[in-house]
């Protein structure tokens, strides 16, 4: 065929996960066979094809609106129509166009091992940590206790009229309002 055809992939994530199937879809020409797609990706990327599918993309219909001076127009049109071809590789075969993905992904897997051992010796040092202020807790519950352990200052009582209102709008979700009550409350008392 004297007519060169040109290959347009279409790299996205569907395109991606049908790659790892060994599945390559190109954009082409709508006058062009299987056998022609087949041919030219053999010659273009020494690799062997196993099968070609091919589909006719009929464009959507979008609103057009041009503007001229005042007036504009709102007309109806559509996006062009195009082929799209899914190009089977034999056993083996692959082309080279997620290649930069994959080697991103080879490198996030490095990372993440690299983290998981760094989580692990912290673990293994927290560990440590743990069981030697378990033994010095030990040995001071076996040592006599020198100094009285002060007690605490008793707060002001509170009443019980004022919790069981308190208990109450929790229940209800009020708790937010209790304290504006309260301060407008204050006010009113001074």
């Amino acid at each position: 065929m004297s007519k060169t055809i040109t290959l347009k992939p279409r790299l996205n994530e569907k395109t991606y996960g049908l790659a790892e199937r060994r599945v390559y879809v190109f954009d082409v020409d709508g006058s062009v066979n299987k056998h022609s797609i087949a041919r030219a990706v053999e010659v273009q990327f020494e690799v062997k094809v196993s099968g070609v599918n091919t589909v006719n993309v009929v464009g959507k219909p979008k609103r057009v609106i041009s503007l001229s001076g005042k007036r504009y127009t709102n007309t109806p049109g559509s996006r062009s129509d195009f082929k799209k071809a899914y190009v089977t590789l034999a056993e083996g075969h692959s082309l080279p166009f997620f290649d930069a993905i994959e080697e991103e992904e080879q490198k996030e897997q490095k990372t993440q091992e690299q983290f998981d051992k760094a989580l692990a010796k912290e673990a293994e040092k927290e560990e440590k940590t743990a069981k030697k202020s378990a033994k010095k807790t030990e040995k001071s519950e076996a040592a006599p206790a020198k100094k009285p352990v002060a007690k605490p200052k008793a707060s002001k009582a509170v009443k019980p009229e004022e919790e069981q209102p308190a208990e109450e709008e929790r229940k209800h979700g009020l708790a937010a309002w209790r304290g504006f009550r309260l301060r407008k409350k204050d006010r009113g008392d001074k």
